[in-house]
């Protein structure tokens, strides 16, 4: 009997009845099922946690900043609900907490009372940190718990962003205060450094003129004391002159009063003079003398008439004159009655004078030694105003001149300043496509497992009959990885067209899943024939240390050590490996190495079983002859 004989005829046993048949396709379905349905359950899980429910508590009483109230509390529960990453429901924290513990909730997320307070703080100096408080209940989901971690994870980055941007918008805006103050205090400076300039040169002349002031004053001091010196005896003088002075004014007086009489005695005899006449005139008509001899008599009378007169003419000029020479003497004497009177008052005065200007002297020389430091002083104050300027026109320079818009981008950058910015040389594309190449080759195997169920390792009729272990080997072989690559195509066409993932290597890949399948085969045979239902059973547990290290969800690094020695061992790993890199368009050289490695595998189980079958054909063994635990 060839090989396709043996192969017909372990078909025709597998297909012999009703029940048969029926056996075969549920067993063949088996991968197909498992593979489609898991990856169909777990296609896009992240889509849907919109449906979780999760409880949002939020207590915040709000705060006041910058004189305005503010409740980022209410802030972040409008945001959270309007994204809807997960299925958030307000609530109180009497709800939330009972919700949590019966499963109506798979975690809560909740902001304290005092939640705006502490993100103001940051203006105060006493800062503390704002507390976003997670609670979870692994009877729920472990997996929800860690989802749960991860939203709070977002949650927390994303409010951090946010009062980061306002924090650092309100520290830009601060400098930029400050600039513009800086700006005025340079300008101030720089008007103080050229008016302290100017004071400089104001102190030096005020140092200078008082100086000269201060000589000067001394000279006055000087003067004003030999001034007081010399008129120290002008009181005792005055009152001698005032005496004189008095006694000349008495004796005018009566030099006025006698000069007075005689002028009115001799302006009586003027006035007498032509009255005399007339009388002397008429007692000699009345002595009856001539006109001649009247007329001599008269010339004899006449020129004395005339001195009369004249002399009276001459004293009331004299008169006159004492008169005034009384009251000159007399305004005289009252003068030096009053400087008699002012004089010791003067001699005060001047020595008043004299002890002020001694004052103002030693006064001027101390202003001019306290001009002298006020020069000093300035011109430090000068020095220092000019270093100020300076000072702040650097700094100035320091300090960025931003716009409201620059400040504002630049809060954003400050608040989140790394971007994540992803490539990938690969893309599965879904969650589901990421676990395919896992649940493929855990489907092939799961398949070859189960029809080895029903499947003859190796015909005994033709071992007993013809003897041939190669031919027999093959054909034990081939049934089981012919179905196996109808399995493989079926789950191929499942992952392809019912769930629609991307292949980039599409005809490699499913030569790739056969031979996978076929590899599996080999293994499986080769633990049937040594080994009989030990065997199977080991297939067992090979399939699930295969699927603990074959690093199909974690990285296999994160395995144990001893687990990752067998990761590099086991079929599967490379299994997962080809797939992913035929599957997402990786390196194709990889996809070779694991090529090679599973047809290594797949050589080594047929030589097993290839002399098993030779052992078999020339001894058995009282647990070959045994019937089958398994069938």
């Amino acid at each position: 009997m060839t090989i396709l004989h043996l192969i017909a005829a372990e078909l025709r046993r597998l297909t012999a009845t009703p029940m048969a048949k029926l056996a075969l396709v549920a067993l063949m379905s088996v991968p197909v099922l498992y593979a489609g349905l898991y990856l169909w359950g777990n296609n896009d899980p992240y889509s849907s946690l919109k449906d979780v429910p999760v409880a949002l508590v939020v207590q915040d009483t709000g705060a006041t900043l910058d004189g305005q109230p503010i409740n980022y509390g209410d802030e972040v529960e409008k945001q959270l609900v309007a994204d809807a990453a997960v299925g958030w429901v307000p609530t109180d924290a009497d709800s939330a907490e009972s919700g949590v513990r019966n499963g109506d909730f798979d975690f809560i997320l909740t902001i304290g009372p005092d939640f705006s307070t502490a993100l103001t703080s940051t203006t105060t100096d006493t800062p503390e940190q704002g507390v976003v408080t997670l609670t979870t209940n692994d009877t729920n989901s472990y997996l929800a718990s860690t989802i749960a971690g991860q939203v709070a994870a977002k949650v927390r980055a994303s409010i951090t962003q946010e009062v980061g941007q306002k924090a650092a918008l309100t520290l830009l805006n601060g400098v930029a205060e400050i600039r513009t103050n800086v700006v005025t205090a340079a300008d101030g400076a720089n008007q103080l450094a050229t008016g302290t300039a100017q004071a400089a040169s104001g102190a030096d002349q005020l140092a200078q003129g008082a100086t000269s002031a201060a000589s000067g004053a001394q000279q006055l001091s000087d003067g004003l004391a030999q001034l007081q010196s010399q008129t120290a005896g002008l009181p005792g003088q005055a009152a001698q002159l005032n005496d004189g002075a008095q006694q000349i004014a008495a004796g005018n007086a009566k030099i006025a009063q006698v000069s007075s009489q005689v002028s009115t005695a001799t302006a009586q005899a003027a006035a007498d003079v032509p009255i005399v006449r007339a009388q002397i005139i008429q007692q000699l008509q009345a002595a009856h003398l001539t006109e001649a001899q009247i007329n001599q008599v008269l010339s004899v009378l006449d020129p004395l008439g005339t001195d009369v007169q004249n002399g009276n003419t001459k004293v009331q000029e004299a008169n006159a004159q004492i008169s005034q020479l009384a009251s000159g003497s007399a305004q005289l004497a009252a003068g030096t009655s009053q400087l008699a009177a002012q004089a010791p008052q003067l001699t005060s005065g001047i020595g008043q004078l004299a002890q002020g200007a001694a004052n103002l002297a030693a006064g001027n020389g101390q202003l001019a030694s306290g001009a002298t430091t006020l020069a000093d002083g300035v011109d430090q104050v000068n020095t220092g105003a000019s270093q100020l300027a300076s000072g702040l026109t650097s700094g100035l320079d320091q300090i960025p001149d931003q716009s409201t818009d620059v400040r504002a981008a630049l809060a954003q950058t400050i608040s989140d300043p790394v971007a994540l910015d992803t490539s990938a040389v690969t893309a599965a594309g879904s969650y589901g496509a990421g676990l395919a190449p896992f649940f493929i080759s855990l489907a092939g195997w799961i398949g070859i497992y189960a029809l080895f169920l029903i499947v003859k390792p190796l015909s005994k009729r033709a071992l007993t009959a013809i003897k041939k272990p190669l031919r027999i080997t093959a054909a034990g072989w081939l049934t089981p990885a012919v179905l196996g690559a109808v399995q493989m195509t079926a789950v191929f066409g499942i992952v392809t067209l019912a769930l629609g993932y991307r292949v980039e290597n599409p005809w490699a890949m499913l030569g790739f899943m056969a031979l996978t399948s076929a590899t599996y085969a080999t293994i499986i045979l080769a633990l049937n024939i040594l080994l009989g239902s030990v065997g199977q059973f080991l297939g067992l547990v090979l399939m699930v240390l295969q699927l603990v290290t074959a690093g199909g969800t974690f990285p296999w690094q994160t395995l144990p050590a001893p687990l990752q020695a067998l990761h590099h061992i086991f079929p599967m790993s490379h299994a997962v490996d080809g797939i992913r890199q035929l599957m997402y368009g990786g390196n194709l050289s990889l996809a070779m190495n694991d090529v090679v490695f599973l047809l290594c595998w797949l050589a080594g189980a047929l030589i097993v079983s290839y002399l098993g079958a030779r052992r078999m054909t020339q001894r058995r063994t009282l647990r070959d002859l045994r019937p089958s635990l398994i069938g």
